[in-house]
């Protein structure tokens, strides 16, 4: 009993410092975000794995794209695994704020909406919402989509740009959220809605792999940026990664993969 005493002390003397030392470093000012990583040895990144360019899966099942090869390269020079997880993009902000994850990035969106409850990183791809319709629509601006049904992902920033685009949001008949823009393109592409409201990026990708007879309309919902979402209060974490990148665009790697990926450097990192 005496023995058992004396561990059960220890265990909760053990605990008390961990909790003194984990309020400490808040009053200081810091956070355990990075060290956490790199003392599980394992990065944990969420996307929505139905999002080509930016991560999605090969015909061998494989998760990969643009963003997952960046996020490989980050993590191999911290010295962490990377491990992919796929999420339900609706809900992401919560799968990073519960912990699931360590951060979003996957052609993830910065809006100010977002950041009330998201730390992004600076922005490292420029990117636009346009409008993909057939080849033979009749559509060649925003207003000839008036009465015609539009499709895009739930919770996408394509979502914020038709809200905060009232006038043609009122003008149309219907907007129809799908789990993902590939199934978009695809209802599109068999006659169920008319146009689909997407990242540009992506619509680009989908029209030169599918050979679709698709096409984008000059007019679009307004231009964006892409960063990586973390934790509010994980600025350790989020500053490590952003200095990796910074040495990846200065040796040249971001630029080999954006050309992989997207046919040009057109990432944004360092400069």
């Amino acid at each position: 009993m005496k023995r058992f005493l004396i561990v059960f002390i220890c265990v909760l003397v053990a605990a008390l410092f961990s909790v003194c030392q984990k309020k400490t470093n808040a009053a200081q000012g810091g956070d355990s975000s990075l060290e956490t990583v790199l003392s599980k040895k394992k990065f944990i990144l969420g996307l929505d794995d139905s999002f080509p360019p930016m991560g999605f899966r090969n015909e061998n099942n494989e998760i990969t794209g643009y963003d997952v090869d960046l996020a490989k390269e980050a993590a191999k020079r911290m010295g962490v695994e990377l491990v992919l997880q796929p999420i339900d993009w609706s809900t992401k902000e919560q799968e990073l704020n519960t912990g699931e994850i360590d951060c979003i990035w996957n052609g993830f969106t910065i809006t100010e909406e977002r950041r009330q409850n998201v730390l992004f990183s600076p922005p490292y791809l420029k990117n636009a919402q346009v409008v993909v319709v057939k080849g033979d629509s009749a559509a060649q601006t925003l207003a000839d989509l008036k009465d015609k049904k539009i499709g895009t992902q739930t919770g996408s920033s394509s979502v914020e740009a038709i809200n905060e685009a009232k006038e043609f949001k009122a003008s149309v008949k219907e907007i129809i959220e799908y789990k993902d823009f590939l199934t978009a393109l695809m209802d599109l592409d068999v006659g169920g809605i008319d146009a689909v409201v997407i990242d540009l990026v992506v619509a680009n990708d989908n029209i030169n792999r599918s050979g679709k007879n698709f096409r984008i309309l000059n007019e679009n919902l307004g231009e964006e940026s892409f960063g990586i979402g973390f934790r509010k209060n994980d600025n350790a974490l989020a500053a490590k990664v952003w200095e990796t990148l910074l040495e990846m665009a200065a040796d040249g790697t971001v630029a080999k993969i954006s050309e992989k990926w997207l046919g040009a450097d057109i990432s944004i990192i360092g400069k």
